[in-house]
């Protein structure tokens, strides 16, 4: 099965890094996030990768260009500028109609990927998406009349389901995304969600995102316990 990671975005937010390379380029402990994130696939069985680029490809074609994994590794050129939906919109031709993984390029998990792929063959959607619990970052506050009736201390169980980024996707879905300038967020998603075609796999185990400075060293010291 093959696994697209969308890894051409301009990562603003980790500018201190984004200025010279490319968020997936970012190390978490000396290793590239994107490639911790196709290891990860790897290790369950899925290595053949997809990788849209776009904001300073150069450097991830240069990082990969002694393949040195042993994994089929298809470096794609999807635009600067392009965003998300339009960047999946362009891979269509290497999909082939078939039935895909896709990821983004800054967010790692433990999800089972069978299981996950299990789970989307027998609810047969159009999408499966992996729903998951933000981590928490403040504390919460109930508030009645200017006083607080409610505080808990960082708790991501206050909080409901966000996105986790680890799909599987039926290719009739690359027809509903418009052009390169379709967030794949937007309209997609919630034109299937009308159609009650897009269904949720709960993640319940460890899943960060790198959208900071804050998150990379949160990650790198998760990583650091537990090896």
């Amino acid at each position: 099965m093959k696994v697209v990671i969308l890894a051409g975005g301009l990562g603003t937010r980790l500018s201190e890094y984004t200025k010279t390379i490319p968020k997936p380029m970012v190390q978490i402990n000396g290793k590239p996030i994107l490639v911790r994130i196709m290891n990860f696939y790897a290790k369950q069985g899925y290595q053949n990768f997809y990788i849209a680029l776009g904001y300073k490809g150069d450097v991830i074609k240069k990082y990969f260009k002694k393949n040195k994994f042993g994994w089929q590794i298809n470096l794609i050129d999807t635009g600067r500028n392009t965003m998300t939906g339009g960047r999946l919109k362009r891979l269509k031709k290497y999909l082939k109609g078939e039935t895909f993984m896709m990821t983004y390029g800054d967010g790692i998990s433990n999800i089972n990927l069978k299981k996950l792929l299990n789970f989307h063959n027998k609810n047969k959607k159009m999408v499966t998406i992996s729903a998951v619990r933000p981590p928490a970052r403040f504390g919460f506050l109930k508030i009645k009349n200017n006083t607080v009736n409610y505080f808990k201390e960082k708790s991501s169980m206050d909080h409901g389901w966000i996105n986790g980024g680890f799909f599987v996707m039926n290719a009739k879905f690359l027809d509903l995304i418009k052009n390169d300038k379709t967030y794949l967020e937007r309209e997609p998603l919630e034109t299937i969600t009308k159609k009650k075609q897009l269904s949720a796999f709960k993640h319940k185990g460890f899943w960060q995102c790198m959208d900071t400075l804050r998150d990379k060293e949160n990650i790198e010291k998760i990583l650091r316990k537990k090896q």
